[in-house]
């Protein structure tokens, strides 16, 4: 008799775990955690204070650009990026930087005008910063802690290293200067 009482409990058991489980599991999937990367203060171009929670959900693409270097031509492929998968939730943010040979000397209205007269760049950019040494800003401190470059190397090397982000805020993958914004097309697509 022990046991007919018994086997209904462990069945009613395993039915109230099995909702608790459930309710868990779902609201884990509505939850999409907070990283880090959308916290970091960022100035935008025109020199508002701001961070990145606004692409937070987004694909992000985060490039280090600068308007007189020999990739600055990949301002046009990655305009098309941009355009291409915009409505699809890529966004490219870029950053301008002036330590590789001071190949973007100009001030941030100057970087402005020049990207959108020569390339008619429409994504997001970002005030002048430092991406190595001891004044790197905290967002490339973050990006290359995450995805360290050849030999586990953290410094970036110049200008138009990328960095390929998830919707869930996490470094994918990080590109070379000579990697072209058409060979990350693939690497988008997948991530979207």
């Amino acid at each position: 008799m022990g046991g007919c009482i018994i086997s209904p409990l462990k069945i009613m058991i395993k039915i109230i775990l099995s909702l608790l489980l459930s309710i868990t599991l779902q609201s884990k999937e509505h939850t999409v955690p907070t990283s880090l990367l959308y916290t970091l203060p960022v100035k935008t171009i025109d020199a508002k204070e701001t961070t990145l929670a606004a692409y937070q959900g987004k694909v992000l693409l985060i490039v280090n650009v600068a308007s007189k270097c020999g990739f600055t031509p990949q301002y046009e492929g990655l305009q098309k990026l941009y355009n291409k998968y915009q409505k699809k939730g890529f966004v490219i943010l870029g950053f301008p930087c002036n330590q590789f040979m001071q190949q973007e000397p100009g001030n941030e209205k100057e970087i402005q005008r020049f990207c959108q007269i020569n390339f008619g760049v429409t994504f997001p950019m970002f005030a002048k910063i430092d991406v190595n040494g001891e004044n790197t800003h905290p967002l490339y401190r973050y990006l290359k802690s995450k995805a360290p470059g050849f030999l586990g190397t953290e410094m970036i090397k110049w200008n138009f290293t990328k960095f390929l982000i998830d919707r869930e805020g996490k470094v994918i993958k990080r590109y070379g200067s000579s990697t072209t914004p058409k060979e990350i097309e693939e690497d988008i697509k997948k991530v979207l």
